[in-house]
């Protein structure tokens, strides 16, 4: 309780400086000398900018379920639906954006052409500043530092920033030693059929791989995103690890006569990912993804990365979400991630 209440200090003691920002895609913006209401693009905006500067954003793109209200403060669980400019599925129009009155947009994802030119003309059309973070996953801690820098929030971007950077070198010394053909396959399953996962290389099975996780998908020509898959294909890869997001499908798959041939299945080897506030894995790309990926080292090599999971939990909930959570919201929130056999 103590750490929330000193990062909710440290958000809402330091002034935004006026000045002139060159965002993750080179773009020079101009920042202005007072920020109180910002517009996050999309959801893996929504949540990096809510980590550093929950005071500052005007809403959220997506409303929260009950059951996910219970892990946001009740200081910003009133925010408003307003939309996403960016992303499948986009619902804010500039229409909107305008009405609202930000002093500011951010964007954290894709620095290709095509979200450049979108910033550029939102910017254009609305006359609201508009700052492109660059969302890779390996770029995590200099996002964080630009954000704060942005936003005037240089301390609690570098303590985040910092907790990345601690978390990629842990990983990083424990996966030196683990040769690559002795890393676990695993599978990435989506949808209630499980039959949905991510390439290599994409942005959704990112910290699968990061964390050291043979991804039994492999590389897609063309494709670097979701791809559709069939069991025959599922049964020959055999992954030793299963993970999921999905309930039905955790619930589901281990009495499923054709999912029982697969060894993570017959080794009780299936894990169901935390979703709420935000995935763990992805669900949104953003730095919530640093549990995740904390959460699937642990699995894969518990003995090379052992862990309180319950306590870095706790941990990670105050720096990031600014709430301390009870030992019940920690089992509730937890569940089966917190079963390992």
């Amino acid at each position: 309780m103590r750490l929330v209440l000193l990062l909710l200090a440290l958000l809402m003691a330091q002034p935004v400086m006026a000045g002139t920002i060159t965002d993750s895609a080179g773009r020079t913006v101009e920042v202005p000398d007072k920020i109180t209401r910002l517009y996050a693009s999309g959801p893996p905006a929504a949540v990096i900018v809510y980590a550093l500067a929950p005071d500052m954003l005007i809403g959220w793109p997506r409303a929260f379920t009950e059951a996910e209200l219970a892990y946001i403060p009740e200081a910003f669980r009133g925010l408003p639906e307003v939309g996403r400019l960016t992303g499948r599925g986009g619902t804010a129009n500039l229409e909107v954006v305008i009405r609202e009155k930000p002093d500011l947009i951010v964007d954290f994802g894709s620095l290709r052409d095509t979200y450049i030119s979108l910033a550029n003309r939102v910017q254009a059309q609305t006359g609201i500043p508009n700052v492109l973070i660059d969302g890779r996953f390996e770029a995590t801690p200099a996002a964080l530092r630009l954000l704060g820098k942005t936003l005037g929030r240089y301390e609690i971007a570098e303590i985040q920033a910092r907790y990345a950077e601690r978390l990629f070198a842990q990983v990083d010394e424990i996966l030196k030693d683990v040769p690559v053909e002795k890393r676990p396959r695993v599978y990435l399953a989506r949808r209630a059929d499980g039959l949905e996962s991510g390439a290599i290389g994409s942005i959704n099975t990112e910290i699968l791989e990061r964390a050291g996780g043979k991804n039994i998908v492999g590389e897609v020509p063309g494709r670097r995103g979701l791809v559709q898959m069939t069991m025959e294909k599922i049964l020959l890869a055999n992954p030793e690890v299963i993970v999921t997001w999905d309930r039905n499908f955790y619930d589901t798959v281990r009495t499923d006569p054709v999912w029982a041939k697969v060894d993570a299945v017959k080794n009780s080897r299936v894990y169901l990912s935390p979703a709420k506030p935000f995935g763990w894995i992805d669900r949104p790309p953003s730095v919530n993804r640093l549990m995740g990926l904390r959460w699937m080292v642990h699995l894969l090599y518990p003995q090379l990365f052992p862990m309180d999971l319950k306590e870095e939990t706790r941990r990670f909930y105050e720096l990031f979400y600014h709430v301390t959570l009870s030992d019940e919201g920690i089992d509730k929130l937890l569940g089966p991630a917190a079963e390992y056999r």
